[in-house]
């Protein structure tokens, strides 16, 4: 994110740091190269995402595998693309957690808009990444994916 100079760093809600210790967290993402991730989704990701994601929209229909659904979707950039989600960690490499949002906001935004949204998000991801040129906007699709299903939080 490009910041102007003088410019205050912005604010990142955290939890498990003292707050008075300010800790300016890092985002790292580590992610194989663009040939390896487009030669995975090519040979083995197109496939094995789909079947992930039948797979958690069948746990969606049953009440008690929600859970597990939604721990599916959460891993499918990677699944998908070998994108693992960006972590953030202090300077001395200790992770910090993002605070979330409240459980009910984000159960009754599954319910009523997460599941359907993803399923969109995830459909038109497929479509752009049939196209050379749109491949990169449908793995940015695919990385968003736990996002909407959730408004889960990552960085």
């Amino acid at each position: 994110m490009n910041q102007l100079p003088g410019a205050p760093a912005p604010t990142i809600p955290i939890t498990g740091v003292s707050p008075a210790v300010p800790v300016q967290p890092i985002l790292v993402k580590q992610r194989p190269g663009c040939l390896l991730q487009v030669l995975w989704f090519v040979f083995v990701g197109w496939w094995l995402g789909l079947l992930a994601v039948g797979v958690a929209y069948t746990c969606f229909v049953f009440v008690i595998t929600i859970p597990f659904g939604v721990m599916i979707l959460n891993v499918l950039p990677e699944l998908i693309a070998l994108r693992a989600a960006p972590r953030l960690v202090t300077p001395y490499g200790a992770p910090v957690r993002v605070q979330q949002h409240n459980f009910l906001i984000r159960a009754i935004w599954f319910l009523l808009v997460g599941f359907w949204l993803t399923a969109l998000v995830l459909a038109v991801g497929y479509l752009l990444c049939l196209t050379i040129i749109g491949m990169p906007l449908g793995f940015v699709l695919f990385d968003a994916a736990p996002a909407v299903l959730t408004l889960r939080r990552t960085a």
